[in-house]
C-alpha cells in the first residue's frame, strides 16, 4: 500500500473542498503550480433528511453550494487523486437547520442503534441511500478513504452526544450494512478521534485519524499528538491527520520520522487566505521532497 511505503519518510499533501467552485484546488493550483494528491469532498447535501421549511439561510447557502460535488469526486478519481468523503450528517429524524449539529436535532444515538425504533429505521434508509450513491465508486474500483462519524468523540455532533458506546454501534452498523449488505468493498475505513474509549475495534477500523486546529502559522511535526495516536489500543494502524487548520512542517516529520501518511486542510480561509498559512509557506511544502502531491502519485487504480 502506498501510504505505508511512504510513512515516517514523506507525507501525502490534502486539502478539503466544500463547494462546486472548488476554490482551494484553483487557489494551490496557482500558488505552487502543483495539485494535492488528496482532495476532500463534502456529502453534507447528500444527507435525505435536510429540513428545508425550517432552516436558516447559512444553511440553505451551505448545502446549495455543496450539491453535485460527487461530480468532481468523479473528475478527480479519473485523473487518478486520492479521495476522502466527509460526511456531515443531517440527522435521520427530527432536525433542523444544520441538524448534523446537536444543538439543532434531538434524534438520540441511543435510538437509532436499538433495532425496531423508528429513529433505527431512519438511520437504515438514510445508509442505505448513501450506499447507493457509493457503489459506482465500488464498481469502478476507485477506493475512497471513509472517514464517516468524524470527531465522535466530540459531543457537538449528533453522532457522539450520548458519548462512546452508542458511537462505537453506529459504527458498527454502518460497517456492516456498507460491507455485509452493500458489499462495498472499496473503502479504507478512517476512524476520526482522540480517545481510546471510542474506537469501535480493530476488525471494523483500516486507518486512524485525529484532527487539529493549531494556532495560526505554527507548524511542527504535530509530534505529541502523533504519539497519542500510537497509544490507541489494537493493532498498529496507518495514521492520518484527518482535517488540519495549519500545515504540518514536512522538513520536520521527515527528520524526526513522525508517521503521519497524509494531512488535509481545511477548506475557505484555511487555504484561501494567509491567516493560518502564507503562501509561502504553501510552496515551501508543495516543493518539499518529503511531501507527495498529485504529480507524484503512483497509479494506484
Amino acid at each position: 500500500m502506498f501510504l505505508a511505503d511512504i510513512t515516517g519518510d514523506r507525507i501525502i499533501t490534502g486539502q478539503h473542498t466544500q463547494t462546486m467552485e472548488m476554490e482551494e484546488l484553483t487557489k494551490i493550483r496557482e500558488v505552487t503550480g502543483k495539485e494535492p494528491a488528496l482532495l476532500g469532498f463534502e456529502l453534507l447535501s447528500y444527507s435525505p433528511n435536510i429540513n428545508e421549511q425550517d432552516t436558516d439561510e447559512e444553511c440553505m447557502t451551505e448545502v446549495r453550494e455543496n450539491r453535485d460535488t460527487l461530480r468532481h469526486a468523479w473528475e478527480w478519481a479519473e485523473k487518478k487523486g486520492l479521495i476522502t468523503f466527509t460526511w456531515h450528517w443531517f440527522s435521520p429524524m427530527y432536525g433542523h437547520s444544520k441538524s448534523f449539529f446537536t444543538k439543532n436535532t434531538e434524534y438520540d444515538a441511543w435510538q437509532a442503534v436499538n433495532e425496531g425504533t423508528p429513529e433505527h429505521e431512519a438511520l437504515l434508509s438514510d445508509l442505505d441511500h448513501m450506499a447507493g450513491l457509493l457503489r459506482p465508486f465500488c464498481e469502478k474500483g476507485v477506493p475512497i478513504l471513509w472517514r464517516p462519524f468524524h470527531e465522535m468523540d466530540g459531543t457537538w455532533f449528533w453522532w457522539g452526544r450520548e458519548g462512546a458506546e452508542p458511537a462505537k454501534r453506529l459504527w458498527r452498523i454502518m460497517y456492516k450494512r456498507f460491507t455485509e449488505v452493500h458489499h462495498l468493498t472499496n473503502l479504507i475505513w478512517v476512524w476520526n478521534a482522540e480517545h481510546a474509549e471510542f474506537y469501535p475495534g480493530d476488525d471494523v477500523v483500516d486507518i486512524i485519524s485525529r484532527d487539529m486546529y493549531p494556532e495560526a502559522h505554527e507548524h511542527t511535526a504535530r509530534q505529541e499528538e502523533y504519539a497519542a495516536m500510537e497509544r490507541i489500543p489494537g493493532e498498529p494502524k496507518l495514521v492520518l491527520i484527518g482535517e488540519i487548520g495549519v500545515i504540518p512542517d514536512v522538513k520536520e516529520l521527515h527528520k524526526k520520522h513522525v508517521g503521519w501518511s497524509s494531512y488535509m486542510t481545511w477548506s475557505k480561509d484555511y487555504c484561501l487566505t494567509e491567516k493560518f498559512n502564507t503562501f509561502d509557506e504553501l510552496r515551501k511544502v508543495y516543493d518539499s521532497p518529503y511531501a507527495v502531491t498529485k504529480d507524484e502519485l503512483p497509479v494506484l487504480y
